[in-house]
């Protein structure tokens, strides 16, 4: 989605009704995706297939491969291993349940409704995925550690500025305390992020990060040290291995960086997702 298409998403999340907002987007983003005629004025033969493009993260603290499914669809045709994604992969936007397996089991250890609610909250879950915008989809443990469960995060792919890259963090330790995330020696870019949520985000209101559900950052790009504290007393976060320091953020990439718990352990790991 080119920066012109994102501009037109966030003004028309706007509104108050869910309904309208998720049917105003659809028909807006068709628009602008439409170069000479309307996508209304093409022949329905001839009319691309509506679908959301979703990407699924396993970020369970458990060391097995998942499929995932839009009500009894399977999306994904390969098991998404432990802390890797797929690839954006054509699936159901709208009001949408969506769902996991363990490796070539069939039955759901985890399901969750995307899109019946118009109202952030931690019980009846964001609004749902929209037609041919990206999204980020991750099965982790609920935050009481004893459930799977799903979160969905909206993707803002528009290229950041030259020399930059993006970054998007999220809490994904089960058991740690909320978080500071930032690059080592400056100002925090996200503080007192909790379990489940992705810094900067919020539940409610008409602002960006209500709506996308996970803002991303610009940052230069290079080698840098990440540096997570534990909001509480600003003492640091031990990351397993190391894995955020000397990172390097190629000019022009996207990527989401969350912490994740480690099978069998109490240790804290990281994982880093390239999106583009």
């Amino acid at each position: 989605m080119n920066k012109k298409n994102y501009n037109i998403y966030k003004a028309v999340l706007k509104p108050a009704s869910y309904k309208l907002q998720l049917l105003f987007a659809a028909i807006l983003l068709l628009a602008v995706s439409c170069k000479k005629t309307d996508y209304l004025n093409i022949n329905n033969a001839n009319r691309p297939a509506l679908v959301a493009h979703i990407s699924f993260v396993n970020a369970r603290p458990v060391n097995v491969g998942l499929q995932f499914w839009t009500y009894t669809t399977q999306v994904t045709k390969t098991a998404v291993a432990i802390n890797t994604k797929s690839d954006y992969l054509d699936a159901q936007y709208g009001d949408v349940q969506i769902n996991f397996t363990e490796g070539t089991n069939t039955s759901y250890k985890a399901s969750r409704e995307f899109g019946n609610s118009a109202t952030f909250t931690t019980t009846g879950g964001p609004n749902g995925p929209i037609a041919t915008y990206y999204h980020t989809v991750f099965a982790i443990k609920n935050t009481k550690s004893t459930t799977d469960s799903l979160i969905l995060f909206y993707d803002d792919l528009s290229a950041p500025a030259a020399g930059k890259a993006k970054i998007r963090f999220v809490h994904l330790a089960p058991g740690n305390a909320a978080v500071d995330f930032g690059i080592a020696g400056q100002t925090a870019l996200f503080t007192n992020t909790v379990y489940g949520r992705a810094g900067g985000s919020i539940l409610s209101g008409t602002g960006e990060s209500a709506w996308s559900i996970g803002p991303f950052v610009s940052v230069d790009a290079g080698t840098v040290n990440f540096a997570v504290t534990k909001t509480a007393d600003h003492s640091a976060l031990t990351i397993l291995n190391n894995k955020l320091s000397s990172v390097t953020l190629a000019a022009g990439k996207i990527y989401t960086i969350y912490i994740n718990g480690t099978p069998g352990t109490a240790d804290v790991g990281a994982t880093i997702i390239t999106h583009n």
